[in-house]
Order: structure tokens, then C-alpha cells, then sequence
């Protein structure tokens, strides 16, 4: 199993910098942010900074989006960095929360997002691509390489990861919530005639290492609302039953009543206290050692190749550390 990182792109950059060379130091081999151009710094600078100060790193979004960026944009981005530091970058995309609704715009669409996958790939990695009725190549490409992982929650966004995406992005760690969505990817790529096991499978959640479990839920007690934002668009789309979405991912959210960006992603958040304990024991790794070392095994043994660490607490060397001395050992051995 793999570990990654994920951090906001809060200034200074150098600490963002600082905390991605501390995790490599500590086995982590992937690098993510945030890409909310509003909320945060512009992640693509940082990224630049951050692979010429570490080795082996592989950076990317967690997750960008196709309506931020025109396609070519992003697509020359992510080449430009694999030209300067050797195809070390991945592209996580989704249709877009904050960074579409805090510039007052709403989520790309499935079709768009789909679209936009095939042709961010092809240009990065040098093959023309239709943007926009415009056949485009860039021309400076050579042996780019770059993999576009989805995030996806509902049942038409997995088909489509399992479709079109190399890997897919799960933004929680329930282990139920995990095999029913990782089964639902790997039956769309093998219906779609692709190997399912060709797709890496990545496990994003907050991960608080201590046995103060108090603390640790409410440090961590954000990340259900942001889950909630797109449980929401979920319960719009299909209904509260509908049986197209397990309960087990909607029902939470019944207490929701509205969300403020300006907290996003952060400890404290006040628009998150509907989120219960049990949600938070089910989305996160909380507690000592041994208790992330169990969840992570069991995530592992449904197919799961990367967890990343979603570091938004008020202990983030500590979690970089622990599990650099004892949990990413446990999981790699």
C-alpha cells in the first residue's frame, strides 16, 4: 500500500513545501492539495517548488476540476512540471465543490468532467485532442506520462471512473462504504472491456494518531460536512431511498442545514455539528497506532493501493511522524 499527503495550499508556501519534504522523509510517496483558487494559493506554483526540493514525490490535485482551468491550461501545466521533474505528477479531478461554488458557479457536469479526462491525458502526454471543435497536440511533449484518477461518490460518476479514469478516489475510510464503491468502479471498467484491476484505488480521510479520541473527533469532524456536500447533491439527484446510494453514506445528513466555504476543509468548521461521533469513527482513522494499522489492513484486503492523509488538525508532524515510524512500515512490510 501506498501513502500520500493532502494539504490546503494556506500561505506560507514554504510550510506546505516543508510538510510534503517531511513526508517523503517518512515513506509518504504521494503529495496532494487542495485546488480551490480562491480559498487557497494556486497549487500548481507550489507544485513546482515542492518537486525540486524532494526526490521521488509524485504531486497533484486532490482534486481540480474542469471549469477552473481551460483543458490545455491544465493539460501544459502538468507537462511542463513532468518535463522539468520527470513525469512525477498525477491528476485527481472531479466535477468541482468549492472551487466552482465559491466563484459562484455550479459543479461541472458528469459529461463535461468525462470529456475532460480523455483530453487533459492525451495533451499532457503529447497525442492531439478536440478542445472545444480545436484540434490541439503540444508539440514540445515528449514521453509525458500522466494518470488522471476520479473522484466519485454516486452511481453515475463510479461508472464513469470505472470507465474512463486510471484510478479512483474515494474521499472516506468506512470500509462498507469502500467495497460497495470499489465493486461499482471494477464492474464498469470490466463491462466497459478494461481491466478492473488495471485502476489504482485511493482511500483519502483524516487521520489523527492519539488516544484522546475527543479531541481527535473534533479535530476532525469537518471532513464529514465536506462529505456531506456531496451527499447532498447525491440525496437532490436520486432521492433519500432510492436504493442507488447505500443509507449508510446518506442518512447523516438529514441535520444539514447549510455551509459556509470560508471554514472549509478545517478544524472548527461550525457548519459541520450535525456531523455524529459514529461518522466520524466511520470516514476517519482515529485513535493509537494499532487502531490505524487495523482499518488500514482491512482497507488494504478490499483493494485498496493508496491511503492518503488528509493533514487538516492541529497535529500534523505528529501524524507525518507516527506513521512514518510505525503504521506505513506495518502496511509496506
Amino acid at each position: 500500500m501506498d501513502f500520500g499527503l493532502v494539504l490546503q495550499t494556506d500561505p506560507p508556501a514554504s510550510a506546505v513545501v516543508g510538510l510534503m519534504r517531511r513526508a517523503e522523509r517518512n515513506g509518504f510517496r504521494y503529495g496532494w492539495t487542495f485546488d480551490s483558487t480562491v480559498l487557497w494559493q494556486e497549487p500548481f506554483v507550489i507544485y513546482s517548488r515542492i518537486l525540486e526540493h524532494t526526490e521521488h514525490l509524485v504531486v497533484g490535485p486532490m482534486v481540480t476540476n474542469p471549469g477552473t482551468r481551460t483543458w490545455e491550461v491544465t493539460a501544459s501545466t502538468f507537462a511542463t512540471l513532468n518535463e522539468m521533474y520527470g513525469n512525477r505528477t498525477v491528476c485527481g479531478i472531479g466535477r468541482g465543490d468549492s472551487a466552482m461554488r465559491v466563484a459562484g458557479r455550479k459543479p461541472n457536469t458528469l459529461a463535461r468532467l468525462g470529456e475532460a479526462i480523455g483530453v487533459i491525458r492525451d495533451l499532457a502526454e503529447g497525442r492531439e485532442a478536440d478542445v472545444g471543435g480545436q484540434r490541439l497536440r503540444l508539440p514540445w511533449v515528449r514521453d509525458g506520462r500522466l494518470p488522471v484518477w476520479m473522484a466519485a461518490y454516486g452511481p453515475k460518476a463510479l461508472e464513469m471512473a470505472g470507465q474512463k479514469a486510471d484510478g479512483f478516489i474515494l474521499q472516506l475510510a468506512d470500509p462498507f462504504l469502500t467495497e460497495w464503491m470499489v465493486k461499482a468502479v471494477r464492474t464498469a471498467a470490466s463491462d466497459a472491456g478494461r481491466d478492473p484491476d488495471s485502476l489504482t484505488i485511493c482511500v483519502a480521510a483524516p487521520a489523527y494518531v492519539g488516544d484522546n479520541l475527543t479531541h481527535a473527533r473534533d479535530q476532525c469532524r469537518w471532513f464529514g460536512g465536506m462529505v456531506g456536500n456531496h451527499v447532498a447533491d447525491l440525496v437532490a439527484r436520486y432521492g433519500e431511498h432510492s436504493g442507488l446510494v447505500p443509507e449508510a453514506l446518506t442518512e447523516y445528513i438529514k441535520q444539514r442545514q447549510g455551509y459556509d466555504y470560508s471554514h472549509h476543509g478545517r478544524a472548527g468548521n461550525p457548519d459541520t455539528a450535525f456531523v455524529p461521533d459514529e461518522i466520524v469513527d466511520r470516514f476517519c482513522l482515529l485513535g493509537p497506532v494499532e487502531a490505524h494499522i487495523e482499518k488500514l489492513k482491512a482497507l488494504r484486503a478490499l483493494g485498496v493501493d493508496q491511503f492518503a492523509v488528509y493533514a487538516m488538525h492541529d497535529a500534523r508532524e505528529e501524524a507525518i511522524d507516527a506513521y512514518g515510524a510505525e503504521i506505513i512500515p506495518a502496511l509496506t512490510s
